[in-house]
């Protein structure tokens, strides 16, 4: 079992860079066999999902280490896009908000970058 479980809430398209870092920066500290880590986006902040998204290369290195990539399914639908148009491994969720809360509940670090 991992001793570290950190939520990180990604709503900004040009907070993607800073988010992704912020996971790279936690996994080199703690150790990724110590952290469950989870990016959360809704909002704008899916769109750093895309698979055209210049970051689609350090999300596949990041979800190889084990971070979970989540979509809201209400903002995709809010701006007419499709789950195939993003990376494979970003999961849908039926809302990002909903999400974050059970994380939370479950008593997971919230991060905001």
């Amino acid at each position: 079992m991992k001793k570290y479980r950190v939520v990180f809430h990604l709503t900004e398209i040009e907070r993607a860079n800073l988010a992704l870092n912020n996971v790279r920066n936690l996994l080199a500290e703690l150790g990724e066999d110590q952290v469950d880590a989870e990016v959360v986006t809704n909002s704008e902040g899916v769109k750093a999902l895309l698979k055209s998204s210049p970051r689609s290369e350090g999300i596949d290195e990041l979800s190889a280490k084990g971070v979970r990539f989540v979509l809201c399914s209400k903002s995709l639908k809010a701006m007419g896009l499709e789950k195939s148009e993003f990376v494979t491994i970003a999961e849908v969720v039926p809302s990002g908000t909903g999400e974050l809360v059970k994380k939370q509940a479950e008593g997971w670090a919230y991060v905001r970058p």
